[in-house]
């Protein structure tokens, strides 16, 4: 709304002003008011549209995303700003990438509802894992059975640890919130957001549950900080809630990270120990949690972790090992929904 203030205090001609940011629907009325009142103060009779343009970029893969769009949402009111929006992205238009028009709180809905069912099927898939685990199914076999629907499809359907980062969290809280502004309640998205935040300590649980709720004087060495890989964002991250209940639980924690350390020491401190690599991490330790699947965990050598852990017990929040693997090289496993 600053930014709104400052171009209608300094606009002297016709402007189209586009929001990028992910904003809550009937943000852009509020920015078209906020300009238009200090046109208002000026005296001024200046014609100006506004859009709204959300962004579809994934961390990790942001220019790829841009160059080569699913496709392009943008909310107009008017022609004249659908003109100026289709010349702006002509160039990303030649190999028929997808530019969609529409009304202005459409376009700003589009964002949410997008996030909110992504994160809608990580919760379902993290729900159906921990039943599966208590059936005897492989939730593995599960997402495959299930991903071969095309009407489902295989995307999104892998249990963890549960979801974070900037976007998922933050985007099913706003649409809640608007919702209950309305006075509409969106129980499927309470329900998912609830699943998540339990999600993030179902690690600690199997821990717990290992050791027969003893684990004060541990030492658990962590894998991954970050909510994704290939980003040093932690922000809503499963390890955080992780080092948490560790800490809590009289239990020496030590961490790795390829890039989220720096992030992290930012945020935790000196509470925890930073490991130098993925084998210094394990180093006399009683149990090993793999928290974020980055590509340079995936294929540790098993005889060194044996010989450098105090403990051969591993703990897969993000199912990237294979259980029988890890048995025949004399590892106690435990993974998410099998």
């Amino acid at each position: 709304l600053e930014v709104a203030r400052t171009i209608g205090r300094n606009m002297k001609k016709y402007v189209l002003v586009v929001t990028k940011s992910t904003v809550p629907v009937g943000t852009a009325q509020k920015v078209k008011a906020t300009i238009q009142e200090e046109l208002d103060k000026r005296h001024e009779e200046i014609e100006f549209d506004v859009a709204s343009n959300p962004e579809f970029l994934k961390e990790g893969d942001a220019v790829d995303d841009f160059m080569k769009p699913d496709r392009v949402v943008v909310g107009v009111e008017s022609e004249k700003a659908k003109d100026i929006m289709e010349r702006l992205y002509k160039p990303f238009m030649m190999n028929n990438y997808r530019l969609i028009f529409t009304d202005i709180p459409s376009a700003e809905m589009i964002k949410y509802a997008a996030n909110s069912m992504l994160a809608t099927r990580i919760s379902f898939m993290n729900d159906i894992a921990n039943l599966c685990e208590l059936v005897g199914a492989d939730v593995n076999m599960v997402r495959k059975g299930i991903g071969a629907d095309s009407r489902i499809g295989s995307k999104f359907l892998y249990p963890g640890c549960g979801y974070g980062g900037s976007c998922f969290p933050k985007d099913v809280k706003a649409l809640i919130k608007t919702a209950e502004k309305n006075g509409y309640p969106m129980r499927v998205l309470e329900a998912v957001e609830e699943v998540n935040e339990k999600q993030k300590s179902v690690l600690f649980e199997k821990l717990l549950k290992h050791f027969k709720g003893d684990i004060k004087g541990k030492q658990v060495a962590m894998w991954g900080l970050a909510f994704k890989p290939e980003t040093d964002d932690m922000r809503e991250a499963p390890a955080l809630v992780l080092i948490d209940k560790l800490l809590e639980s009289g239990v020496t924690v030590k961490v790795y990270d390829p890039i989220a350390m720096k992030e992290c020491k930012r945020r935790v401190g000196d509470k925890i120990v930073y490991a130098a690599d993925i084998y210094d991490a394990v180093l006399d330790a009683d149990a090993l949690l793999v928290v974020t699947e980055w590509k340079e965990f995936r294929m540790p050598s098993w005889g060194m972790l044996k010989k450098t852990m105090k403990e051969a017990v591993i703990f897969d929040g993000r199912n990237i090992y294979d259980k029988q693997e890890l048995q025949e090289n004399g590892f106690s496993y435990t993974c998410i929904g099998k």
